[in-house]
């Protein structure tokens, strides 16, 4: 059987090289290209059949939104409300790059750990930027919890900063690792199913099946994930707790 981890390595379809950069479009530029067209497909689908009484599409859409507003008023307040267009296509890139991943003979761009991660030190550094734009210096004592007495800030502070370092990292790791991971098990399970014949190669079948569908399911849940933890590291920022 072929190599399951074979989906994900990267081949340039038009090579190109300038200035000793690698600029080759491949596989998965070409995919996010896609998710761009879909996403802005979907927004301009709904826009423009707006009715007194929404279509299926134009409810879809609303609901969405309304449901990332109401992420963003919890988490960092009505003055967070000027990262809302960010927050939005953050949520719709990434959902629909899990869900057109699983389509066959497609690529999952967020099984890219540089494109996770690109995404993450982008809402890490924006937290910053925003922090001491809004708190200055004391945005440091973000690295104090609140009620920390003296006596334990050599320990507590270390603890923090590592802590601080860590998010962008576990944020594109997290994302990463669920998308590889998962369509990894689709592929060894597919092969195992033309590999069995017709004799045995309905059980791989079923499983195939039942994976999948939890792979919809996980392609919600870690694009809901990755925003709603962007609104509250952003939070952190505006509010300094």
């Amino acid at each position: 059987m072929e190599n399951p981890l074979h989906h994900f390595e990267l081949h340039p379809l038009i090579p190109i090289h300038l200035f000793g950069f690698d600029l080759s479009i491949n596989q998965a530029v070409v995919m996010m290209w896609v998710v761009v067209a879909a996403v802005s497909l979907f927004f301009w689908t709904a826009a423009r059949t707006r009715q007194l009484v929404p279509t299926k599409i134009q409810s879809l859409a609303e609901i969405s939104v309304e449901f990332l507003r109401g992420l963003v008023i919890e988490n960092m307040g009505e003055r967070g409300m000027r990262f809302f267009p960010f927050i939005v296509t953050l949520f719709f890139f990434i959902l629909f790059a899990n869900l057109l991943g699983l389509i066959p003979g497609t690529y999952t761009v967020t099984s890219q750990i540089m494109v996770t991660a690109l995404f993450a030190i982008m809402v890490y550094v924006m937290s910053l930027i925003v922090g001491f734009t809004v708190h200055g210096l004391h945005f440091f004592s973000i690295l104090v919890p609140p009620g920390t007495p003296g006596w334990l800030l050599p320990l507590m502070l270390p603890i923090e900063v590592i802590s601080q370092l860590a998010r962008p990292v576990t944020l594109s790791v997290r994302l990463f690792a669920n998308m590889t991971a998962g369509h990894t098990v689709l592929y060894v399970l597919f092969g195992l199913m033309l590999a069995g014949g017709v004799l045995i190669g309905w059980l791989p079948f079923v499983f195939t099946v039942v994976v999948y569908i939890l792979e919809v399911i996980v392609a919600f849940i870690q694009a809901f994930i990755f925003t709603i933890l962007a609104t509250v590291y952003l939070g952190d920022a505006i509010k300094l707790h």
